[in-house]
């Protein structure tokens, strides 16, 4: 077994596919580390040549992985070489879906990427909303919400409503429990006449506590007393009024976005 492995993402386009689909491979391997790197825009067989001389030359001969979505054949064949393990992201399975559906495909490089003016407008919208949302501003404006988030300080609100609207073109605003809202065990009317947009984020008491220590080591607000008792206060308030709530530890941005899209019924087709 390999102790540690090279890895290069090789794209026609931004490279976010290749390295999406090599991440989600490599990491059912985790007694194995890994370097990475990606080439994006590799167009031309000039382009490929180069890269793949450096690649090469970095691996020294201990055949290096490439992961591969480039759409020109003579351009891909470059990478395709004894002294590496090549993996084409495409070919196979593209190659099945054009009998399958008895058409030739685009193979146009990074297509997927080219998004049409009206769903640009409405992700540059979201992401607006957002960062004018954040950490409960402008409560009056959550009607307009898709998505409001809660959660004790340092639950994670902030980063996933990020990724909703800039991944996902999604509306989120996030609400931080405070510890008067959690004292009283209540919600602002805005929040509690949007509910079904609403959802709970929570976390263990000891990684709450740990991320607090990083800025405010050994105080009150970082102790493991206190994040015990905010956990618990939130997940009172979410019992009480109804609200679907998550853990966020141990999860990525990523997971915790899909988790909450689909306790909220919101498809990843916005």
């Amino acid at each position: 077994m390999w102790n540690s492995k090279d890895i290069y993402y090789i794209s026609d386009s931004t490279g976010i596919l290749v390295e999406s689909l090599g991440q989600a491979l490599i990491c059912q391997f985790q007694e194995i580390s890994f370097y990475e790197e990606t080439y994006p825009f590799i167009q031309t067989t000039e382009a490929a040549r180069k890269a793949m001389d450096e690649i090469l030359a970095k691996s020294a001969g201990l055949r290096p992985v490439i992961f591969s979505t480039i759409m020109d054949e003579e351009v891909r064949r470059i990478f395709d070489r004894p002294e590496v393990e090549f993996f084409d992201g495409f070919a196979f399975l593209l190659d099945r879906l054009e009998s399958c559906l008895e058409a030739k495909a685009l193979r146009a490089p990074g297509f997927t990427h080219h998004q049409n003016s009206d769903k640009m407008d409405k992700r540059v919208e979201a992401i607006h909303y957002c960062l004018g949302h954040d950490d409960g501003t402008n409560i009056k404006e959550y009607d307009e919400a898709d998505i409001i988030i809660l959660g004790v300080s340092r639950a994670g609100k902030t980063p996933v409503s990020v990724y909703l609207a800039t991944q996902m073109g999604i509306k989120a605003a996030n609400f931080p429990l405070t510890a008067e809202d959690l004292s009283r065990d209540t919600l602002p009317e805005h929040i509690t006449n949007n509910l079904q947009r609403a959802i709970g984020l929570t976390s263990s008491p000891e990684v709450l506590h740990q991320m607090r220590e990083k800025r405010y080591a050994g105080s009150t607000y970082a102790s493991l007393a206190t994040c015990r008792q905010e956990v618990q206060q939130a997940q009172q308030i979410y019992l009480k009024y109804d609200i679907p709530y998550i853990s966020s530890t141990g999860k990525s941005i990523e997971e915790i976005a899909a988790q909450i899209c689909q306790e909220l019924g919101i498809s990843r087709k916005k």
